[in-house]
């Protein structure tokens, strides 16, 4: 059971349990840890049959999330993302390519990507952090240009950037 006070809520449109299956697939040591269902109760106003998917608690390594099918009237946007952080150029790829799978082209510069439910995720080498809070100015600015320059974060690149 985890600790953590805070647990995302992630609203989807009827892909609840497609959302945590593709998930707790992608990262490793995580599950599904609860399936609620809909009832008769409340149907008038939320509308869904009964037995169908309400909400699906997950952990992805450790951290609880839960996906709700709330319905069509919120979309996900770039304003919340997830931030994985990666230690090699090998987990940027891994990330990058399974949360991309199937999505809209949702590609965005600095390491960010929305998967094909709309989540927005940003795929971070840790090395980056590390560079980026270097007390080198000038080493942060020849960073800081490489990687706006980027969609995905390259490890080389950016080692080369902060070498100057």
């Amino acid at each position: 059971m985890s600790l953590s006070k805070i647990t995302p809520c992630l609203w989807f449109n009827g892909q609840a349990e497609e959302a945590a299956n593709l998930y707790t697939s992608i990262f490793k040591a995580s599950k599904i840890t609860k399936i609620q269902r809909y009832t008769e109760a409340g149907k008038e106003t939320h509308g869904r049959e009964p037995g169908s998917v309400l909400v699906v608690a997950f952990e992805l390594n450790g951290q609880p999330f839960v996906a709700l099918n709330g319905g069509p009237q919120f979309k996900f946007n770039e304003a919340i993302s997830f931030q994985i952080d990666c230690a090699d150029q090998e987990e940027v790829d891994y990330y990058w390519e399974q949360l991309g799978k199937d999505a809209d082209d949702t590609k965005q510069q600095c390491g960010w990507l929305g998967d094909k439910f709309g989540v927005v995720w940003q795929v971070v080498p840790t090395v980056l952090k590390d560079m980026l809070g270097d007390s080198d100015v000038e080493k942060v600015k020849r960073v800081t240009v490489a990687m706006m320059a980027m969609k995905k974060l390259d490890i080389a690149e950016l080692q080369k950037a902060y070498d100057g």
